[in-house]
């Protein structure tokens, strides 16, 4: 009796376990999906203008990307950093939280997706453009966006490649630190975005380069554009992993 009741909490306690297991696998299955929709694009070399809305170019349209755009319309880039696990679809949505709790393929998924608040100027773009993203255990998503708490990791992964529909970009990373969002004298790197002065742009500059875990390097002036990339963190519930970059001529 003592071994049945044994073996039923055994059980018990491993079905969420093989739950994660399987929505992890079932997660690689549609990365490799998606990735290959991107090869695929690559591969066929037709030039092909994919939107025609006001205020979004009508022409220059990236090749690669027009089959992951037709999948999905709300998708407006992709996002890749060497060394870790950082290769995916970024989207943009209306409804600013839909896809913490939905795929690229808008179905219910724990992991979610990349995305920018509607109020990103991704196109133009913008002072700043933030992406955020799930730090999955299994190391998805932004899992592995923390593997630049390490110095000598960000000197040798320094660039950050994010393609738009219609712009090939590359940023350095020039800040990487850890925050709390409701702490008293946390500063709100999540509500810049657009710098209408050369004050509110040194505003945000010297903040991030002072809260970063170490010095890269890496200065900015008026008129640059960055790239922040935000997670949560192990430093609580409102904990923030953030990895701020430049972009490149």
């Amino acid at each position: 009796m003592i071994r049945a009741v044994l073996l039923l909490v055994a059980i018990v306690c491993l079905i969420p376990v093989g739950q994660a297991y399987y929505l992890s696998f079932q997660h690689q299955v549609q990365e490799q999906e998606i990735k290959g929709l991107l090869e695929t694009e690559k591969e066929t070399g037709k030039q092909t203008d994919i939107r025609k809305e006001a205020g979004k170019p009508e022409e220059g349209s990236l090749n690669k990307l027009k089959t992951l755009y037709g999948e999905n319309d709300d998708f407006v880039g992709w996002l890749a950093m060497e060394g870790t696990n950082i290769d995916y679809p970024v989207v943009q949505s209306e409804e600013d939280a839909y896809y913490l709790s939905h795929n690229f393929y808008k179905e219910k998924d724990k992991y979610g997706c990349l995305y920018v608040k509607a109020i990103a100027d991704v196109y133009t773009p913008g002072t700043n453009v933030i992406i955020y993203g799930h730090n999955m255990r299994d190391g998805s998503m932004f899992g592995t966006l923390d593997r630049y708490r390490d110095e000598s990791f960000f000197r040798e992964h320094a660039a950050v490649s994010f393609d738009t529909l219609y712009e090939e970009r590359v940023y350095q990373v020039m800040a990487v630190f850890e925050t709390r969002l409701y702490q008293e004298d946390a500063y709100p790197y999540y509500q810049f975005y657009e710098a209408q002065t050369e004050r509110e742009f040194q505003d945000f500059y010297e903040n991030v380069k002072r809260m970063s875990l170490y010095d890269t390097g890496v200065t900015a002036k008026y008129g640059d554009t960055f790239l922040t990339l935000s997670t949560c963190s192990d430093a609580g519930d409102d904990g923030r992993f953030v990895v701020v970059a430049k972009k490149m001529p």
